[in-house]
């Protein structure tokens, strides 16, 4: 992309990079390349298309280039991005937080459904991360007072600016802390929810390179993959109100030692749900009632 007697389109340079793309092994190389240059001239993917034999500034191709060599340096899309959409509203994120995935959008809808619509309710989101879950609940329930937590003050400074940018500063209140410690005594929920780091160490090194640029205390879930599961099934019910849910997402493989967790604890109605390629992927548990 440097040769000087060639003019630079577009084209030539959504055509060029794909090609780069798909010899370095890039996943999704065509819609990477757009994504990049989409959000570097401000523009939508559509219009791209439109000016396809719009010709490029020699500023513009610097920068791009730069973009390039930062995704093939595995650098993932999003942070170069900037923002990731998750539950039809963008959120942003950097190497502070844990990219937004299309499964915890799963978990979203699935405790949207146990919340009233017209009702006040209180939620809890520990390991907030970004604040997707949080903030999505919050705007979808107007009438929730939500709460969200994380250990790590880098991710709360994200979640905080997202819940700005979509007007939703002064409906989450947020707190750093471990877990249930960052709570005050005293206020119970009607939902606890969490998408807590449930990698076993062990599988770390195996993940995409792209993935092993996240925050490893996003991801490490210790030995087994469950030290943040066990603690939040066996402190959960005395911070849930009678009937409230508790709402985890886990590995594929851990459905069944989650639910058992969840059981152990004292939960009611335990029921391990699947993502769309039927992998286990959520446990749900309620407090009895009493």
């Amino acid at each position: 992309m440097t040769t000087p007697d060639v003019e630079w389109t577009v084209r030539k340079v959504l055509d060029w990079t794909r090609g780069h793309f798909e010899k370095q092994e890039i996943d999704a190389p065509r819609l990477t390349a757009e994504l990049l240059l989409a959000h570097l001239l401000k523009i939508t993917r559509v219009k791209l298309y439109v000016d396809l034999d719009r010709p490029m500034q020699k500023g513009e191709l610097a920068e791009y280039k730069a973009l390039i060599q930062r995704r093939l340096a595995h650098e993932p899309t999003q942070y170069l991005m900037g923002t990731r959409e998750f539950y039809g509203r963008p959120f942003a994120v950097d190497a502070r937080v844990l990219i937004p995935r299309n499964e915890t959008e799963l978990l979203v809808e699935v405790v949207l459904r146990a919340l009233p619509k017209d009702a006040p309710s209180r939620v809890l989101d520990l390991c907030t991360g970004s604040g997707c879950i949080a903030l999505s609940i919050a705007a979808e329930r107007p009438q929730a007072s939500v709460w969200a937590t994380d250990l790590e003050p880098g991710a709360l400074e994200v979640a905080k600016a997202n819940a700005e940018a979509l007007g939703l500063g002064a409906r989450v209140t947020f707190m750093q802390g471990d877990l249930f410690a960052a709570v005050p005594v005293g206020p119970t929920f009607d939902l606890i929810v969490s998408n807590p780091p449930y990698v076993k160490t062990s599988e770390l090194a195996t993940l995409q390179k792209e993935v092993r640029r996240e925050p490893r205390t996003a991801l490490d879930g210790g030995v087994d993959g469950l030290d943040l599961i066990r603690r939040l099934a066996a402190e959960a019910l005395p911070r849930l109100k009678p009937g409230g849910l508790l709402a985890l997402e886990i590995g594929e493989d851990q459905g069944p030692a989650t639910a058992e967790l969840l059981t152990r604890a004292g939960c009611h109605d335990v029921r391990v749900e699947p993502d769309l390629e039927r992998r286990d992927r959520m446990v749900f548990g309620r407090a009895p009632k009493g």
